[in-house]
């Protein structure tokens, strides 16, 4: 199946993150781990966090007589998180036969790993540095239009996740 669909993202600051993570599960009897039954693996992924805005949702204003553009920019958000499947660096592996690991606790790490990325992207100020690009990049759009030396730009911004 495929479907197209347009959207006006703009992307303006990514964050590359390793992140390790640890699976592992064992038999149980009564509470209890039985011994030799467990499988464990210790292993990292690089992940990349995407931030940006809705490009159609920028909504700008010039006032001639005060030679002032106002730019309103949308919420800046984390629009896409990836894991590097290549980027796979296994450090400890040791599995037992008697407790196998399924793809599915795979698949749940994968999520566990993406959380983590955003997590750790947004308390770098990944937002806050978005919207600084954002606004480079809107600047340099409107100095095609607008003589830059007799205008001012101003940044009207909503306030996004993990916003400092």
């Amino acid at each position: 199946r495929i479907g197209f669909e347009n959207i006006g993202q703009m992307v303006t600051q990514a964050a590359y993150c390793t992140e390790m993570n640890v699976t592992k599960d064992s038999r149980k009897l009564f509470g209890m781990t039985i011994p030799f039954t467990q499988s464990e693996y210790i292993y990292s992924y690089d992940g990349i966090v995407k931030a940006g805005l809705d490009f159609s949702q920028i909504e700008v204003t010039v006032n001639d007589e005060a030679k002032i553009a106002t730019v309103k920019l949308p919420e800046i958000k984390v629009l896409d998180v990836t894991i590097d499947n290549d980027s796979l660096k296994i450090y400890d592996e040791s599995q037992s036969i008697f407790t196998p690991l399924h793809i599915e606790d795979l698949n749940n790490a994968q999520i566990e790993l993406k959380a983590k990325a955003k997590e750790t992207a947004l308390e770098n100020d990944l937002i806050g540095q978005a919207a600084q690009n954002a606004k480079t990049i809107i600047s340099g759009f409107l100095s095609g239009t607008l003589d830059l030396k007799d205008y001012t730009i101003e940044f009207e911004e909503q306030k996004g996740e993990g916003a400092q």
